[in-house]
């Protein structure tokens, strides 16, 4: 594969982002698998925003021969007090998100913190090292990626979160960090860092943070990006997420309190879940709807149907009702499996059964 076909990959939507395009272009150029990893808190269920938004970007970076690793960070997960800082429950979730992401993401490495660092007195100093060209005002600024702000209550473990994941990087050996928008700043952190450590500065690559389904959360804060990261789907918050085990009942259920309102396309997360969910599955989207509403409609794009939405001439509740029968379909081979493969849906269980916290 060429090195622009490559590119065009990695570029693909979700990708919102790329830190920066000319590095990420040398790097192909010197390196025609060079690895990448995304890391992923262990708490509670997943969802649309971060196995599906996620795994759609992972199985881009695998067609473009990036050797992908999915990244299981149980230290984290302890540190940011998941699963109330329950070590065997956290261990045990776990191995549902390596069954989940090794399903979605068929040749993607999951690989677990705790066994990357056991035993690992190198990866500790370098973590030591690298804390020293930051300042406890840095570490505080970067709290967003482990979805908490500067004026919360920490713990003294949680300030070792940045410079953690940061250093995850050349540990697990990625030339490409790769996470939603909210972990732009511990990117941005590893890369500015780095070269000071004499280590080769990494490529960042940044999706878009899917919405959750309820209204938007305004923050008084004019900052883009933060009013993006509150509103985000969130396990924490189920009430805004649609699980990947949801049936097409229960999505259904869900979609009809989703904020959706008429006209209204901007921060509309049922408009956001056709853009980057089901557009990315599908070259055409239908609406059923009875004749004397204007029968059925099928887009070919997503532009054709904001601006059907746009003029009025799409109901929020038939858009609701085909997007929950489009969801379910992408969800569906995920779902069967976790409901038919005996080990995954012990892991599965186990998830449900314990407590999850944020």
């Amino acid at each position: 594969m060429d090195i622009e076909t490559k590119i065009d990959l990695i570029k693909k939507p979700p990708t919102e982002e790329i830190l920066v395009e000319e590095e990420l272009r040398e790097l192909l150029e010197t390196n025609e698998h060079p690895g990448h990893y995304i890391g992923f808190e262990i708490s509670g269920l997943l969802h649309l925003g971060n196995l599906v938004i996620s795994g759609f970007k992972i199985n881009d970076f695998l067609k473009a021969g990036i050797k992908c690793q999915a990244y299981l960070a149980d230290w984290h997960s302890f540190i940011n007090d998941k699963f109330g800082g329950d070590w065997d429950k956290i261990l045990k979730a776990a191995k549902y998100y390596e069954k989940a992401f090794k399903f979605f993401c068929p040749g993607v490495k999951t690989v677990l913190g705790s066994e990357l660092y056991s035993k690992n007195l190198e990866y500790w100093r370098d973590v030591i090292k690298f804390s020293k060209h930051m300042t406890i005002a840095r570490s505080l600024r970067c709290m967003t990626i482990m979805g908490r702000s500067e004026s919360e209550k920490l713990d003294l473990s949680q300030y070792f979160y940045p410079p953690m994941q940061a250093v995850d990087i050349k540990e697990i050996g990625a030339d490409i960090p790769h996470g939603g928008m909210d972990q732009r700043k511990a990117h941005v952190l590893a890369r500015e860092i780095f070269p000071k450590m004499g280590w080769k500065k990494p490529v960042a690559v940044h999706h878009h943070l899917l919405m959750g389904i309820a209204k938007p959360i305004e923050l008084k804060s004019k900052d883009k990006l933060e009013q993006v990261i509150a509103s985000k789907m969130s396990k924490s918050k189920p009430w805004t997420a649609i699980f990947i085990h949801d049936t097409e009942e229960q999505i259904r259920a869900k979609l009809q309190k989703a904020w959706c309102p008429e006209k209204q396309t901007e921060s509309n997360p049922i408009l956001e879940i056709v853009k980057y969910i089901i557009f990315h599955e599908t070259e055409a989207f239908q609406i059923e709807r009875p004749a004397k509403f204007g029968g059925t409609i099928q887009f070919e794009n997503y532009e054709e149907l904001e601006k059907a939405y746009r003029n009025g001439e799409v109901h929020p509740q038939d858009l609701k009702n085909a997007v929950a029968k489009e969801i379910a379909k992408i969800l569906k081979p995920i779902r069967k499996y976790f409901e038919t493969d005996k080990e995954a849906k012990e892991c599965l269980n186990v998830v449900k059964k314990a407590e999850i916290t944020r």
